[in-house]
């Protein structure tokens, strides 16, 4: 509305306030106007304003509408009814609820923008109100509760005018703290305190019952209705909801005072109560009030705290952004830290989006209004060259790029545009300040470095054509003499002076024509970059730019690999000729040359690798396809590497590697190919070979040749090998010939050392059938398939039972229970050893325990077979400690069963769990003596108690006088060394009598018994306990008592 509208309605509202004091019979007439009049200017303001948001202003239209009824009805009431001051009544609800609709909307208002959501100004508009509402509380609400003669009634509307009061105080402050100030803002705080000031005189006058109408008090209430209907008309009224750039509060002294005065009364009051012997109203409520108004400040002061945090971490982000924009190179660079910063600062998946402007004439429109500063703007009304996004969101921040003390120029360098909710663009509205004028800084370094570039880059370019090492020549337009020569030209030709000489002529004749080609393309294909049709093998092709390779030889005699380019620059003025490039490349295809030998043959042996004899393999498949021949690979695998290796160490045996690798090239004919697969794997590729039987001669002259024992560093040494043979004849696509040779190399490995074995189909099917044993055991492993049988160990003068070997057996859902020989071998080689033997070990004691509690302490010990890789395992140890304990069974009622291929490795950590494991109580024994590399030196170091002699001995000692003296050699040997004997394998009693008169104590074998069921092992025991005592063996071999030292060898 205009100025001379606002004057009108001013002159109206003055005119009916001196006629409400001048008529008395006209105050229902006159006060229904003032209202309607204030209710009909709201309305009207917001129609003719039209603000961002109408709903606040309706809730104070409400308000104002609901006064004005109550008023209507209290003057009717108090001139046509017998109370002249009507109270309670119902005009009295109407007053009430003006302060609720007064206080939704003045919040609605203060909600309007940003600065709302900041907490502060609703704990400071608490802390102001909580000192006034006490004031009200002693004044006006305390003496009302303490009136005896109101009825609770009137007592419940008296309190609720102090209390409405406090409310429409609350908002008002809160609506001052939140926007800036302005007319329309200024007739509602006007209005609001004639509002408070009238219901305070009402209050105190209802309290004395001397209201009456027509008194001054109602001064305020109709200021009021003026000021809140002008509020409304001034144009200013569409502020209070349109987005707006916020600016740091300052708190001036007034404030502060404010709110120490506030935080003060509460403690003051509290004080007077307190030495004040007569008071006695209401201490409870005065200790409220206090402990709200401290609550509340110290609630402000973290928030303080906090807002001191988040601008720390804003700090370290704004540190982080110019960082990344001080190393930026270009304005997309720029534009990516400013991303890369606002979206750290944002909460996680808040929608925003960013667009960073610059001032380079394409969008005028756009730069031709220039506020003075950052400002919002709705998204719908920005040009639709910088939308990008942005009218995804109502609202759009705007900071301008500028630097008012640019040298030259349009300071205005950009803008930096962000959406997004109103509330996040009001909190990083000064953070997104700075990131513009570090922004702007930036960009004018980007924009001066480019300058300095540009200034400088012709002597830029002298200087590095001066220094390059590539050498730079101009040939003349129609010839090929050199007119000019870069500085480097001598590290490629040897010469120096090169002006005035004929390029081909540097090259030689025999290149003369490959330089009259280049230069003749370069005529042709003018402005293009081209080289030679006579590209030599090994050049290729960068996009549109072919690169060559030429041998330019120097005066001494010394060749370089030169890279030669060539374009046409006759139609430049600063050149006028053809310009040849040739960089000097010889280091660099040495390196190639050397890394690409690298890629494809081993380090160690220089033979192919795996990749190189893969596509070996694969090209002579393709011929042998094409010309009808037979190609065949051999797949070798060193039988006792392993052993040789760990026994003398990783040099030996890449020396054993070494020697191998000659001798397996000696075998094969010139055209063959030999290669390491990796590890002891090698391989031959047997190419056009008449037929299968000459590959597999050659297979034999391989088994012979590697059979010979190698003599490294003064050791004589086994190097023989197995090997897997597959031809093409056996596989006519030929894609499958090195697995197929692996296939046949495990066969040969299966069949003994130092054999060869051919593929067949077959195998796939034998292999397969081994894969799904393995698969099957897994699951037997895991759901308790597994069985253990147990074999009498006993004397063999009384043939008392001294222990018992556990074996174990699987029950297969189809074949019945297997033996070991079946699955073992799969066992070892997949790993599941280790589950299963662990498995054997806690059933195998459970059981031994069975047999102490059933016989007391003269039980029988249990013997378990233990692998090498079990042993191994990390934790053995702690298993077999767990088993016992668990069990209850003492240490020396178990007898651990190693091979003999475990002591052969220097492995401190087998020692020690030896020494370990006999320190408790276990006893050990060395399984299947004789069948391994016996060696008498472990046999006097390693902390053993036992040997178990196989029967391949001892089933022959009866027929056999070498073997008897052999296993009686043994027997001594044992004694010597204090280890007890056990013989396996006895199944005849003439084996018995002789290990008896040998002087071995113990035995195990069909002739005493085969493995028995835990039942009837059980049995056995208890049947052998209960009957007449013979021999008895209490502890078995070698008693715990004896633990003699280990000494390492």
């Amino acid at each position: 509305m205009s100025v001379a509208g606002l004057i009108r309605y001013a002159a109206g509202m003055a005119v009916l306030a001196v006629a409400f004091y001048v008529f008395p019979s006209w105050h229902v007439l006159v006060w229904s106007l003032i209202g309607i009049g204030s209710v009909g200017a709201i309305l009207l303001g917001v129609r003719l304003n039209r603000p961002r948001r109408r709903a606040p202003w309706l809730w104070t239209a409400a308000g104002v509408a609901s006064f004005a009824t109550g008023d209507v009805l209290y003057y009717v009431l108090a001139q046509v009814g017998p109370d002249p001051n009507p109270f309670p009544s119902i005009a009295d609800l109407f007053y009430l609820a003006t302060y609720v609709f007064l206080a939704i909307g003045v919040l609605g208002l203060s909600r309007a923008g940003a600065a709302s959501r900041d907490r502060s100004v609703v704990l400071d508009a608490i802390i102001l109100t909580s000192g006034l509402g006490l004031i009200f509380w002693i004044f006006l609400i305390g003496p009302r509760l303490a009136d005896p003669s109101m009825t609770l009634v009137e007592r419940l509307i008296s309190i609720g005018y102090p209390l409405g009061d406090i409310i429409v105080v609350m908002v008002i402050s809160r609506l001052i703290t939140v926007v800036r100030p302005s007319p329309s803002v200024m007739l509602l705080v006007v209005g609001a305190v004639a509002l408070l000031a009238s219901d305070i005189v009402y209050g105190v006058a209802q309290l004395r019952g001397t209201f009456t109408v027509g008194t001054p008090m109602e001064i305020g209430w109709i200021t009021f209705y003026a000021t809140w209907g002008a509020a409304a008309l001034h144009p200013s009224m569409a502020e209070l909801t349109e987005p707006r750039v916020l600016r740091p509060r300052q708190f001036g002294l007034r404030y502060q005072l404010g709110l120490l005065i506030a935080v003060l009364v509460p403690l003051v009051v509290l004080f007077g109560e307190a030495v004040d012997d007569d008071a006695e109203e209401f201490p409870i409520v005065v200790v409220a009030f206090v402990a709200i108004t401290v609550g509340v400040a110290l609630v402000r002061l973290f928030g303080v705290l906090n807002a001191h945090r988040r601008n720390l971490m804003r700090g370290q982000g704004l540190r982080r952004a110019n960082a990344l924009m001080m190393k930026a190179t270009n304005a997309a660079e720029v534009e990516t830290a400013i991303r890369m910063a606002v979206e750290r600062m944002l909460p996680p998946g808040t929608p925003h989006e960013i667009q960073l402007v610059l001032n380079d004439g394409t969008i005028p429109d756009f730069f031709s209004v220039r506020p003075a500063g950052t400002r919002m703007a709705y998204s719908r009304n920005l040009p639709a060259e910088v939308d990008g996004g942005l009218s995804r969101f109502e609202i759009t921040l705007i900071c301008p790029l500028a630097l008012p003390d640019r040298p030259g120029g349009d300071p205005h360098i950009g803008a930096l545009l962000v959406a997004a909710d109103e509330v996040s663009l009001g909190q990083l509205q000064l953070v997104l300040e700075l990131i513009a004028s570090q922004a702007a800084l930036a960009l004018e370094r980007i924009e001066l470095a480019a300058e300095l570039d540009r200034s400088s880059s012709e002597q830029y370019f002298r200087t590095l054509v001066h220094n390059a090492t590539d050498v730079i020549l101009i040939v003349e337009p129609d010839g090929d003499r050199i007119r000019y020569a870069s500085p480097s030209a001598p590290t490629v030709f040897g010469a120096a002076d090169l002006a005035g000489q004929r390029l081909s002529g540097l090259l030689g004749v025999a290149a003369e024509n490959l330089t009259q080609d280049l230069l003749t393309l370069a005529r042709q294909e003018a402005g293009d970059l081209v080289t030679s049709r006579a590209t030599p093998p090994g050049g290729d092709h960068r996009g549109d730019v072919a690169v060559a390779d030429w041998t330019v030889v120097r005066p001494d005699g010394s060749a370089v690999q030169a890279e030669v380019t060539c374009r046409d620059l006759r139609a430049e003025p600063t050149v006028g000729g053809l310009v040849v490039t040739l960089r000097d490349v010889t280091d660099q295809r040495r390196m190639q040359a050397e890394l690409t030998h690298r890629a494809f043959h081993d380090s160690l042996t220089g033979l192919a690798n795996r990749v190189l004899f893969t596509e070996r393999i694969r090209q002579a498949v393709d011929r042998a396809r094409a010309d009808g021949g037979v190609t065949g690979v051999l797949f070798l695998d060193l039988d006792d590497f392993k052993l040789v290796n760990d026994t003398f160490g990783h040099d030996y045996g890449d020396q054993l590697l070494l020697a191998v690798s000659k001798r397996l090239l000696a075998a094969l004919r010139p055209g063959d190919t030999a290669a390491r697969l990796g590890g002891d794997e090698f391989a031959a590729l047997i190419e056009e070979a008449p037929d299968a039987d000459a590959i597999e001669r050659i297979a034999e002259r391989v088994i012979a040749v590697l059979a010979e024992p190698f003599t490294i560093d003064g050791r004589v040494v086994a190097g023989q090998a197995s090997v897997g043979v597959a031809t093409s004849a056996d596989d006519p696509d030929g894609q499958d010939l090195l697995r197929h040779a692996d296939l046949a190399l495990y066969v040969a490995k299966n069949a003994g050392k130092g054999q060869w074995r051919r593929y067949q189909p077959s195998l796939h099917t034998a292999m397969a059938r081994r894969l799904e044993l393995r698969s099957a055991l897994d699951d037997a492993i895991a759901h308790g398939s597994l069985a253990l049988e147990f074999q009498p160990i006993v004397g063999l003068r009384s043939g008392r039972t001294a222990g018992f070997e556990a074996l174990v057996r699987w029950d297969h859902p189809e074949r019945g229970r297997l033996l070991p020989s079946h699955f073992i071998e799969v066992a070892e080689e997949s790993g599941l050893i280790i589950p299963m033997g662990a498995w054997v070990l806690r059933h195998a004691v459970a059981e031994a325990a069975r047999w102490q509690r059933a016989t007391d302490t003269d039980a029988p010990y249990v013997s378990i077979n233990v692998s090498a890789r079990q042993f191994r395992a990390p934790g053995f140890v702690a298993s077999v400690r767990a088993a016992l304990a668990e069990a209850g069974l003492p240490a020396h009622r178990l007898m651990l069963e190693i091979t003999e291929s475990l002591l052969l490795r220097d492995d401190d950590r087998v020692w020690d769990d030896l020494v370990e494991l006999r320190r408790v109580g276990v006893r050990v024994a060395i399984d299947d003596f004789g069948t391994g590399y016996s060696s008498l030196s472990y046999l006097r170091h390693v902390p053993l108690d036992a040997l178990k002699i196989d029967r391949l001995f001892t089933s022959t000692i009866a027929s056999s006088g070498q073997q008897a003296a052999l296993v009686d050699g043994i027997v001594k040997l044992a004694q010597t060394l204090g280890l007890e004997v056990i013989a396996e394998g006895i199944e005849r009693p003439a084996e018995r009598d002789l290990l008896n008169r040998f002087g071995c104590r113990y035995g195990q074998g069909y002739l005493f018994a085969p493995p028995l069921p835990a039942q009837a092992a059980l049995e056995r025991v208890t049947a052998e306990r209960a009957g007449p005592s013979r021999d008895v063996i209490p502890d078995g071999p070698c008693s715990s008592a004896r633990l003699p030292s280990p000494r390492r060898p």
